[in-house]
């Protein structure tokens, strides 16, 4: 077996390429790990503890609330408890924005990922054709008369490159697929979110506007006497 230190040397300065790839995809998923990480938080208490102060109208609270919790979906949720008094649907818009605002932050790195698992494997693909040209160009230089053992070798060595590019490409990929998943999922938590604030916020302020006109009426309303029976 060959020390990994004599592949470098042997695979040309194109091995380095591929390291330099490789260092920067792994960078790039180290940090959306942390990323996604600490963006995780469960929708459905966040929603469940922001309802009860925005039913009791207690609006300072549930900011409070929001801001405290991480990630993009109470961000979301914050931005339109800012602007509770407006109407539904500029309600809407205020989440429908502040969401896509938060998509760059999601899919940040994610396409680097995807660029070094794919150029991986072409650098690889790369060195060996130069390999191989270098190989066959010793041999005619040399008249055509090669030892099996003289050619294996270059083969061999013009074949390091692709390994190794195919052994950056395919962890990178994959954990393409999965941050790419992960992200997909996020950005779906943060509409359903959304959609929730919005219901939550002007269900709240309808009660309040239609709650004196309920008592108005109830008020008014003239008790019904039972009816007595006769006395025989």
């Amino acid at each position: 077996m060959i020390e990994p230190s004599g592949l470098i040397e042997q695979g040309g300065p194109l091995v380095w390429v591929l390291l330099g790839l490789g260092f920067i995809g792994s960078v790039c998923v180290v940090e959306r790990m942390f990323f996604f990480h600490r963006a995780r938080i469960n929708v459905g208490n966040l929603l469940v503890g922001l309802s009860h102060h925005i039913r009791r109208r207690a609006f300072a609270e549930a900011l409070h609330e929001a801001a405290r919790a991480p990630g993009p979906v109470a961000r979301v949720a914050h931005a339109a408890l800012l602007r509770y008094y407006l109407s539904r649907a500029d309600l809407r818009d205020v989440v429908q924005e502040a969401g896509q605002m938060e998509v760059p932050r999601i899919e940040k790195n994610i396409r680097a990922i995807l660029g070094a698992a794919l150029l991986a494997p072409l650098v690889g693909m790369l060195g060996t054709m130069v390999g191989m040209l270098d190989t066959f160009q010793k041999v005619s230089d040399q008249g055509g008369f090669t030892g099996a053992a003289e050619l294996s070798a270059g083969v061999f060595m013009a074949l390091i490159t692709s390994v190794i590019g195919l052994t950056v490409a395919v962890p990178l990929y994959l954990f393409y697929l999965y941050f790419l998943g992960r992200a997909k999922r996020l950005v779906h938590r943060i509409e359903r979110a959304g959609i929730e604030m919005v219901h939550l916020i002007a269900d709240a302020r309808e009660e309040e506007e239609f709650a004196p006109f309920r008592g108005e009426l109830t008020g008014h309303k003239k008790p019904v006497k039972s009816k007595q029976e006769p006395v025989k």
